[in-house]
Order: C-alpha cells, then sequence, then structure tokens
C-alpha cells in the first residue's frame, strides 16, 4: 500500500513485513533481506546508518507532488489542510532521519 499511495511511507510497511517474516518464515525473512530493493531498507534500519540525501530529496519530491495531485483533484478545504499537515509532518520525520554518508 506504501508504495502505491503518497500518504503512507514505503518504510514502515517493509519493516513490518521483514518483523513478521523473521517470527514466521525464516526463508521468507532471508529473501526479503537480500531483495535488492527492499534489502538497503531493512539493512540502513537494523544498523542506524541512515538514508542518502538523493533518496531524502526525492521522497520529499514525490511526496508533495504526490499530496499537490490529491489536494487539485480533491478541491475540499478540509483536504488542503490534513494534506498539509501529513506533508509537514512526512517532510520533518525525514529531515531528522540521520543522513547516510557514501
Amino acid at each position: 500500500m506504501g508504495v502505491a499511495l503518497p500518504v503512507l511511507p514505503t518504510t514502515p510497511f517493509v519493516l513490518l513485513a521483514a518483523i513478521c517474516f523473521s517470527a514466521s518464515n525464516e526463508k521468507m525473512a532471508r529473501w526479503l533481506e537480500k531483495s535488492r530493493v527492499f534489502g538497503p531498507y531493512i539493512e540502513n534500519y537494523r544498523t542506524k546508518a541512515g538514508i542518502p540525501i538523493w533518496l531524502k530529496c526525492a521522497s520529499i519530491a514525490f511526496l508533495w507532488t504526490g499530496l499537490s495531485i490529491s489536494m487539485v483533484l480533491t478541491r475540499a478545504v478540509w483536504a488542503y489542510i490534513l494534506l498539509g499537515i501529513v506533508g509537514i509532518g512526512v517532510t520533518v520525520h525525514l529531515l531528522m532521519i540521520k543522513t547516510k554518508k557514501k
């Protein structure tokens, strides 16, 4: 869900899947950890290495693009306020995450 919906970030769902797989199916947990797409998320979370600056910038740009499209399509004041609060919160959260050194 987090990959397709701009309001829901992908990382919590990936981490939740990793936790569930590690508790229930060791083979699936290893597969997820070795995944070319999701493996780095899990590794960076476990080691607290942070995320690269380019990924922070891309995430914030994608977030605000998705939120802006949603605001234009809904054309409701309550949606502007809600999506604006969500966007600010997620942006602050992303900026507070440690930046990974190369």
